[in-house]
């Protein structure tokens, strides 16, 4: 959702109870308003969350030139006076901390309680010279060569030893990484379709997926894969050391998997399910909707 403030369209969203005291999340640099779900899901019930994307971030616009944090606060209030927020909570992380620390001081009268969470009061010469460095090469190289150098202050040592992020690959390339893993594990808290799964079936290898939405109907607990309830931390590594403890009983579910694909989700089963909704929608409407008359006029004359 968008509004305009501050003379530009913030992205935001906000979830809990209407007249419940609101609690503001900022993002820090390089991300989103998304990286406050979890927060948002346990907070909701007792508070009125607004999440939204700083500047240039997200689904927020982006403007020309350099964004001071007095111009990021700025946006924030804005924010707060569209969505007519006396006051608030503030919470926000690293740039978002700043932002929130700024306002502390320049808009106590606004703000309730603020949390701010890896955030330094200041900036030594020796930082500040680092940010003038990745300006440069976000300016003259883009982002790219920023992510390397980001997920290494992101994530400790002993994770990154463990995790490669291989970003986009095409389609070549996915098959043959499909191929040389132990298991396809879709942590999906939101998944509508079950597209991936299917693919992921389609190279042979064994499943391990939350049953949520789509992905429930893709994978067959026990039988063509492993599942576990979306957000269940204990269920996923259950069901992932199921499959490295037992590889045979894993590539067993793995071939009913693939099986499947020619019996329960080939175009002609899917097609003739698709029309049985459609007919079945059909036999339960009372009446046709009414088609609406469209009064035709005379183009002018030019």
């Amino acid at each position: 959702m968008k509004i305009k403030a501050n003379g530009i369209a913030i992205n935001y969203q906000a979830d809990g109870p209407e007249g419940a005291p609101w609690l503001i999340f900022s993002n820090s640099l390089a991300a989103n308003l998304t990286m406050w779900d979890d927060q948002a899901r346990e907070l909701k019930q007792a508070y009125r969350v607004l999440r939204y994307d700083q500047r240039g971030h997200g689904g927020t616009e982006v403007t020309a030139g350099r964004y001071s944090f007095e111009l990021l606060m700025a946006d924030v209030i804005a924010l707060m006076d569209a969505l007519a927020i006396k006051k608030a909570h503030l919470a926000g992380l690293s740039m978002g901390g700043a932002t929130a620390l700024g306002l502390a001081e320049t808009h106590p009268d606004r703000l309730d309680r603020v949390i701010v969470c890896d955030t330094p009061c200041q900036s030594t010469p020796a930082s500040a010279q680092q940010w003038e460095e990745r300006i440069v090469i976000a300016q003259k190289q883009g982002m790219e060569p920023l992510v390397e150098p980001t997920i290494g202050r992101w994530f400790p040592p002993e994770v990154l030893k463990a995790i490669e992020f291989v970003g986009r690959v095409d389609h070549d390339r996915l098959v043959r990484l499909l191929h040389h893993t132990d298991a396809a594990v879709l942590p999906s808290h939101y998944e509508p379709f079950g597209i991936v799964a299917l693919e992921a079936a389609a190279t042979g290898i064994p499943l391990v997926t939350s049953n949520v939405g789509g992905l429930g109907e893709a994978v067959i607990n026990g039988q063509t894969g492993m599942s576990y309830a979306p957000r269940d931390v204990a269920g996923l590594a259950a069901a992932v050391r199921a499959v490295l403890d037992d590889p045979d009983a894993a590539q067993r579910r793995a071939i009913a998997a693939r099986e499947r694909l020619t019996s329960d989700f080939d175009w002609h089963t899917v097609a003739g399910e698709t029309a049985q909704v459609y007919l079945a929608a059909k036999r339960r409407e009372r009446e046709p909707h009414r088609r609406r008359v469209i009064v035709e006029h005379a183009l002018p004359d030019r």
